[in-house]
């Protein structure tokens, strides 16, 4: 199915590593040309020139970039516009999860947390809301948990704020319709280099990787009963920034293998 991607151009923020990284690669064996960005200037590096080797440096164009300064992501937006004219996707992937109970969490800890989930959409958006409305196909889809609508005792303070952006997501679904459409994606637990270290660290050094994790009771609580791999929430991603989406708006697709437990 060809998603209609050929000479668009996709922007990811957090785009060095996990469902970042992934969605970036997939977008690019789309014909998508993209732009990443990260905190971290070293791997975003790294990263940017193993796409470029594999994809065409034309294609690539990498900045290291806060999603919580305002004006480095109006920066990021203007490269990208001097480089490619255009901007036809956008995905949000910055963010990370807080594990904390409510009394374990202060008042600091709670404004870091609502400010890292609510300003890593609304500086990206910000700054590109005007190239993706003059796209005549843009989109923006975020990638936000299953905590917004199941939260967790252990995760109550990134549970509230994810569930505040996915509110956020929907009035923006409205409010920049019809020219563009505004989605997301709810992950459960993904692959990710915490879960790496964590198999690195575990006890019995004889236990295969996939017995490891097959055996985590995070794994357990889906009905898959296995992790999900950072490239099977790009594909769905892909799909929802593309113009296969076209009537999609307003929307929020679970990538969790079955862990909802709501209707």
């Amino acid at each position: 199915m060809d998603l209609g991607f050929t000479d668009k151009v996709a922007v990811v923020t957090g785009g060095s590593s996990g469902i970042g990284l992934a969605t970036a690669r997939q977008l690019l064996g789309e014909g998508a040309r993209v732009a990443i960005c990260a905190r971290g200037a070293e791997r975003l590096a790294a990263v940017s020139a193993d796409l470029a080797a594999e994809f065409g440096a034309d294609r690539v164009l990498a900045r290291a970039a806060s999603v919580l300064d305002p004006r480095e992501m109006t920066a990021f937006a203007a490269e990208i516009m001097a480089a490619w004219g255009r901007a036809d996707a956008l995905v949000t992937n910055a963010g990370q999860g807080r594990v904390s109970t409510f009394a374990e969490t202060d008042d600091t800890a709670w404004r870091e947390e609502l400010e890292l989930k609510i300003f890593s959409q609304v500086h990206p958006v910000r700054a590109f809301q005007a190239a993706l409305k003059a796209s005549g196909q843009g989109a923006i889809v975020a990638v936000n948990s299953l905590l917004a609508y199941q939260p967790e005792p252990h995760m109550v303070c990134t549970s509230a704020a994810r569930a505040s952006v996915q509110n956020l997501l929907k009035s923006l679904s409205n409010e920049l319709a019809p020219a563009v459409r505004v989605n997301s994606i709810l992950v459960g637990v993904i692959h990710s280099g915490q879960w790496e270290r964590r198999f690195e660290a575990r006890e019995d050094k004889a236990q295969s990787r996939e017995d490891w994790f097959a055996s985590q009771p995070a794994a357990q609580k889906a009905a898959l009963k296995r992790f999900g791999e950072p490239g099977e929430a790009a594909a769905a991603i892909a799909f929802l920034a593309s113009p296969a989406a076209s009537y999609i708006t307003g929307a929020r697709l679970e990538v969790s293998g079955g862990v909802s437990r709501f209707v």
